[in-house]
């Protein structure tokens, strides 16, 4: 178990290392290709592992639990290492013809594949001391992404990225120390043992809080998301498709992952501090969308207000609840990072991002504008694509839980996503383009078209087979939730306590 484990880590970084020997030749590029397809593969064997025998685990180099480093996959970090597979494949091919050969040059496809290592590496982890050393690789190559082509906006934005995180990595150790000198102990199967014996259970809830907040700054949750709409919109589009499908999912991970397993003493404290922060990042989030005018600042505080909803389904705490956020996990990532690479392509042939100097772009590019439509569509809730059941559920277990004006919000947030959208459809793709251009995709060289396209097209159809088929996905979500709420398997997994 521990190569079925250890490979969807080791196959990107293999990959950056060649991918970087070849950063001056077309070649590395293709090694970024190869090697994101590769680890699909790889999350592949894993999944069916896990779906096969329940949770898996390895201690690397044979020292056992709690002493060495663990790596351990239930159902929800199965189903995070596919999907990131999947992203990182569509982004890399995406890239192909995205990413200069001036900004490949600088090492652009070795960085992205350390990301996707770290990103891998955090689902994977059973321990909370390398979850901080996997933020730290994600920090380091994420800045080298952000900050790749030197522009005054690009530095400005990494800088307020560094400097937030930095902060949350202080607490993150502060945390770390302080949980460790109370319980002995930093692995996360062991912390669910150890910390419901700590004497001191209010301080167990300040080192919570701590958490939450270092958590949040990775999540960019209310009030620490500022960050995130400085930074998302510099950078190049594949740049920002991976940076918006998968950063911020790791802080929700890892915020579903220790207040699920670990900090379970103070439900009623901890969960009514998470469900405030869900209300006002959703509503936040979709007004910072409203008062754009350009399509990746848009999209970029969109995230935020999507983040709203998946730490609305932790909050609230119920089995229904819990399967809605990994569903919406899951779906948003699809669909968040294909709306950026939409994004890039629009401006590629419009010639900006800005919404008031593009358009035309249904009469000359149809087939980008339903590409649009179908994540857009996802995003803002209709039926019957994917974003509607994760709305659904999450709604659902807010009325059956007796949160009405929390269902309510989440509605009013959908509603006004829809305007979001449809302001961009109105502005890029209805109206004319202002300068009389006509914005057509056979602009493009036919390689060119194809790179671009295929990545979006397939995440697109991805997006309506959960939609149109969500049986099988919600029964897994089902599954994930069930373990995360009865994390019993998971602690005897790690341990090797199996009765």
């Amino acid at each position: 178990m521990s190569w079925v484990l250890s490979l969807p880590l080791l196959i990107p970084f293999g990959a950056a290392v060649l991918a970087f020997l070849l950063k001056d030749r077309p070649s590395g590029a293709w090694v970024s290709v190869l090697g994101s397809g590769a680890m699909l593969i790889a999350s592949i064997v894993l999944m069916v592992n896990v779906l096969a025998e329940g949770v898996i685990a390895g201690q690397m180099g044979g020292w056992p639990a709690p002493f060495g480093i663990t790596l351990v996959s239930d159902l929800l970090s199965a189903v995070m290492v596919v999907i990131t597979a999947i992203t990182a494949l569509a982004v890399s091919i995406y890239a192909l013809a995205d990413v200069r050969p001036r900004i490949a040059g600088l090492g652009y496809h070795a960085l992205f594949q350390v990301l996707i290592a770290g990103v891998a590496g955090a689902f994977l982890t059973g321990d909370l001391f390398n979850l901080y050393v996997w933020f730290e690789v994600m920090l380091i190559a994420s800045f080298g992404l952000l900050v790749m082509g030197g522009s005054r906006e690009q530095i400005d934005g990494g800088v307020k990225y560094v400097a937030l995180n930095l902060i949350s990595t202080i607490l993150f150790l502060t945390g770390i120390g302080i949980l460790y000198g109370m319980t002995g102990t930093l692995n996360m199967a062991d912390l669910a043992v150890t910390v419901p014996e700590v004497e001191n259970q209010a301080m167990v809830t300040v080192v919570a809080m701590m958490f939450m907040v270092a958590f949040g700054v990775k999540a960019a949750v209310f009030p620490l998301f500022f960050w995130l709409p400085a930074a998302y919109h510099t950078p190049a589009f594949s740049t920002s498709a991976v940076f918006a499908g998968l950063l911020t999912k790791v802080g929700v991970y890892a915020l579903i992952r220790m207040f699920t397993l670990v900090f379970v003493g103070d439900i009623s404290f901890t969960h009514e501090v998470l469900l405030w922060v869900a209300c006002f990042t959703m509503v936040t989030g979709v007004l910072g969308a409203a008062a754009q005018n350009d399509f990746r600042k848009i999209l970029s505080f969109h995230i935020v207000s999507q983040i709203g909803y998946m730490i609305l389904g932790l909050a609230l705490m119920t089995p229904l609840a819990i399967l809605g956020a990994v569903f919406y996990l899951v779906h948003h990532i699809i669909v968040k990072a294909n709306l950026f690479l939409v994004a890039g392509v629009a401006s590629r042939i419009a010639g900006d991002t800005a919404l008031k100097k593009i358009g035309g772009l249904y009469a000359f590019a149809p087939l980008l504008a339903v590409l649009f439509l179908i994540p857009a569509f996802s995003l803002a809730g209709f039926p019957p694509l994917s974003g509607f059941w994760a709305k659904f559920l999450l709604v659902r277990a807010a009325l059956e839980d007796g949160h009405g004006f929390v269902a309510f919000v989440a509605l009013a947030v959908g509603a006004l996503t829809i305007f979001s959208m449809t302001k961009i459809w109105a502005e890029a793709f209805w109206t004319p383009h202002p300068e009389g251009k006509e914005p057509r995709l056979s602009q493009l060289d036919a390689a060119t078209r194809w790179s671009l396209l295929l990545p979006i097209a397939g995440l697109a159809v991805l997006t309506c087979i959960v939609g149109l088929f969500p049986e099988p996905f919600v029964q897994f979500a089902e599954r994930a939730a069930g373990q995360l709420l009865e994390p019993t398997e998971y602690i005897e997994t790690v341990l090797g306590a199996r009765p």
